[in-house]
């Protein structure tokens, strides 16, 4: 369990360089839209993996006129020891550091601040491209998993470099690149089952109890080779040879992969309501939540971005009920809003305007 006691941010989007002491795993953010809570979220982020949720350029968060951010947090590690952790971008380079010791793979963070966040973007989980599904699956798979995120970024450096055999006409190199492609891609096809198979033990149920539906909905595994067998992904390469080197791309592998979310009509991106479907995919953050608190023993760090807001009193009272797997969550409110106010959680409230927080005891009284 890891929680941050402190965060100092300087130069980062419209955030004023301030600090914020934490005394409790619940942390409120209260403003209206444009005043920094999203921005807070992302800085927290970008502390846990040295990445942002919202944009792959990180200059993209440095503060108008400056030329770099630095993001400091305190934070008591699983064995109860306080940690002080340092993300700096700077001139256009990403520096990280653990009690003053740089971090060389951003890897070493996924599992010392394992962090899920929950925002609007995460409807694209149901509706959008395979690709978003995929991507899903496999960070939860890597959050939780050490051996599964390396079999993946082998997987892809193999894959381009296949690829560059193919558009440079090098083919005497595709089959080297076609054994040790069916060789990780066989293990990546065989985690992602096991998932599944873990993901539909829990979720079905999730989904009933809050929504009140019925417990039919379920994900499939779609791959795109027919066996996950070594031999047989290696004949399959070489017999669809051709067809590659006329895409000038590899048009199978566990990159085609689907998940396909079912319920008892049909594809749920067609058969869901609109309301069903961003429940549902709140509801695949809460199943990784558990997921990962299953495999792993430990509890992550979520960040809950105005996502409460298209759900009714019930649904939403039942949503934070089922929200518990976790060490410490962080939450952005428009004002007015309290959602806390029966359910026994004491939180901890900022108040944000133009950028800069101000703990207001004053919101509510929850002691």
């Amino acid at each position: 369990m890891t929680d941050f006691e402190e965060i100092e941010i300087k130069n980062f989007r419209n955030i004023s360089s301030q600090r914020l002491s934490f005394d409790r795993e619940d942390i409120v953010l209260i403003g209206t839209n444009g005043q920094g809570k999203t921005n807070f979220l992302e800085a927290v982020y970008i502390l846990c993996y040295g990445s942002s949720f919202r944009t792959p350029f990180l200059k993209e968060c440095v503060s108008y006129g400056e030329s770099g951010f630095v993001l400091e947090g305190t934070f008591r590690n699983e064995f109860g020891e306080l940690q002080k952790i340092r993300s700096v971008f700077e001139e256009g380079k990403r520096y990280i550091e653990i009690d003053g010791k740089e971090v060389k793979d951003r890897k070493e963070l996924i599992y010392q601040f394992p962090c899920i966040v929950f925002c609007h973007e995460d409807i694209s989980f149901i509706t959008g491209e395979p690709e978003t599904r995929r991507r899903f699956f496999d960070q939860m798979m890597s959050l939780s998993s050490p051996v599964f995120l390396d079999n993946i970024r082998l997987y892809r450096n193999l894959l381009a470099k296949r690829n560059a055999s193919i558009k440079t006409v090098n083919y005497a190199l595709l089959p080297i690149y076609d054994e040790k492609i069916a060789r990780v891609g066989v293990e990546i096809m065989r985690e992602r089952k096991k998932c599944i198979d873990d993901f539909n033990s829990l979720f079905p149920s999730l989904y009933s109890k809050v929504s009140g539906g019925k417990d039919d909905l379920f994900i499939t595994y779609q791959s795109s080779w027919d066996e996950d067998d070594e031999e047989f992904i290696v004949n399959y390469l070489r017999d669809t040879k051709e067809r590659d080197i006329k895409m000038q791309t590899t048009t199978s592998g566990i990159h085609r992969d689907r998940f396909v979310i079912k319920d008892s009509h049909g594809n749920f991106s067609q058969t869901g309501s609109t309301g069903q479907i961003r429940l549902c995919s709140l509801l695949f953050r809460v199943a990784e939540a558990r997921s990962f608190q299953k495999v792993t023993g430990k509890k992550p760090i979520l960040l809950l971005d105005d996502v409460l807001l298209e759900l009714d009193d019930r649904k939403r009272s039942l949503f934070l009920d089922e929200l518990s797997d976790y060490s410490q969550a962080f939450y952005t409110f428009l004002p007015r809003e309290n959602y806390f106010s029966d359910d026994g959680r004491k939180p901890v409230f900022y108040k944000v305007e133009d950028g800069c927080f101000e703990k207001d005891e004053r919101h509510y009284d929850l002691s």
